[in-house]
């Protein structure tokens, strides 16, 4: 190797050692630097300032429409009334009803879009209380004509109130709107300003760049075949070296893709296996009698459902090391409901999970956890056909970069504060939190039975 580079040195050092090229080329490159720098501070200031523009442009755009929406739906609201008055007919109350709910809400919009507006501010705050005037002469003229006193509500709507309300707001749209429009063609013509300026100062510094560019070529022309000796022989040895990479990343890649392909196949039949054991003990509780024991193996038979659930999800994922919890969470819940929950006036189960990944390991303990407590939860939170809900809540927690399950129920509580059954589920779960570094606490506060676990991620 070092033989095939040593006769292209010395080219490289009589080039490294030239000092007028060497200060020509380092005085242009750094011209050319900082005439780049400038084009692009250029740039980007008068790409903040179109951004600005367009931001106001964009502000004054809503606050026009906000405007034409509340007019409109003053205008809906008028007519529902006026159809009402003549007719009788509480059909057409629906434009009334239906401006009645969203012209608050509108009025609301544009007072926030011209709070920080001294110009608007006026103009608006007249407009605003001429429409809320008008929406209280048209609900009483509606509320008379509703309880017989029509002639009365008639009489109001001839008043002229209305009339001088409704022209109060359609000056103060338009003044709005005249406002709006002036300051959009002031900030157009801002902004076609700002873009020729950016055009200019990018032609011009590409210009000199191009020029300094094409003195560097001239200047380094009379070097090009002793630095042209020393590129082929670096290609040649890059390209023994890429063939080495590339033949040795192959081997890496088809050794991981192996081991890959052998550790799915590994959850696989681990899984299967389990749910063969499943399968196993389903087909038992069928052949028993006593109730004891049938409940014993429905509860067996969904940890081994917990810990076959994790090896599923592995084995159609591309990610080995790390399961996510929103989909493992939201299968084995699908499960759980199916074999303990599955009549009509059984416990629903519900479902807040966030996106969070954890190890496989923690992903077996979780799963272990929540299983052991939502059986306790569908066995002793409610009585027979009484429904309710358990809740089971995975999230993360910014206080202490730790994750919070909570699996909670509105049942009748502990009572002695001691979780009920025979206690293999508590001993469970005490030996799958302590391989997570953590424990199980239950909210004394809660009306029902509010289980808690953080543990790390």
């Amino acid at each position: 190797m070092f033989s095939a580079v040593r006769p292209s040195l010395p080219a490289l050092l009589r080039f490294a050692r030239t000092p007028s090229i060497g200060r020509s080329i380092v005085a242009l490159l750094t011209g050319a630097i900082l005439l780049l720098l400038a084009a692009n501070v250029t740039t980007f200031v008068m790409i903040q300032r179109t951004a600005d523009l367009s931001e106001q442009v964009e502000r004054s755009q809503q606050v026009r429409r906000a405007a034409g929406v509340l007019l409109l739906s003053l205008v809906d609201a008028e007519t529902g009334q006026r159809g009402f008055l003549l007719s009788g007919d509480p059909a057409f109350l629906a434009p009334y009803n239906g401006a009645a709910t969203s012209v608050p809400d509108q009025m609301d919009e544009l007072e926030r879009l011209t709070a920080d507006d001294p110009q608007l501010e006026a103009q608006v705050s007249v407009m605003l209380e001429a429409a809320r005037d008008k929406l209280a002469e048209l609900e009483r003229s509606v509320t008379l004509s509703r309880t017989g006193r029509t002639g009365e509500a008639v009489q109001l709507v001839r008043s002229g109130r209305g009339q001088e309300l409704m022209t109060t707001i359609r000056a103060g749209i338009g003044a709005v709107d005249e406002i709006e429009m002036v300051r959009l063609d002031s900030r157009s013509r801002q902004s076609e300003h700002g873009s020729r300026l950016t055009l200019w100062a990018n032609a011009l510094s590409g210009l000199l760049v191009l020029v300094l560019a094409g003195i560097m070529v001239w200047l380094v022309r009379r070097y090009i075949g002793e630095i042209q000796l020393a590129r082929d022989t670096l290609d040649r040895m890059n390209a023994g070296l890429e063939t080495q990479v590339r033949d040795r990343t192959a081997q890496l890649t088809l050794a991981r893709d192996r081991a890959e392909a052998m550790l799915r196949e590994v959850n696989h039949r681990v899984g299967n296996s389990l749910q063969l054991v499943s399968s196993f003990m389903s087909m038992q509780q069928r052949h028993l009698a006593d109730d004891g024991a049938r409940s014993a193996l429905k509860e067996s038979q969904a940890r081994i459902e917990a810990v076959a659930h994790v090896h599923r999800r592995l084995y159609t994922s591309d990610d080995m090391s790390s399961v996510a919890m929103d989909d493992y969470l939201e299968g084995l819940i699908a499960e759980l409901g199916k074999s303990l929950a599955p009549g009509a006036g059984s416990p629903t189960l519900t479902l807040k999970a966030q996106p969070l990944a954890v190890s496989t390991d923690q992903a077996v303990s979780i799963g272990v956890i929540v299983t052991e407590l939502v059986t306790n939860a569908v066995k002793y939170a409610y009585g027979p056909e009484q429904g309710g809900e358990i809740r089971i809540v995975l999230e993360p927690d910014p206080d202490n970069g730790r994750a919070l399950l909570t699996v909670e129920d509105d049942g009748p509580g502990l009572g002695d504060a001691k979780p009920k059954g025979t206690g293999l589920g508590g001993k469970i779960i005490t030996a799958m939190a302590s391989g997570l570094r953590s424990k199980v606490e239950y909210d004394p506060a809660h009306p029902g039975v509010r289980a808690r676990l953080a543990f790390d991620l």
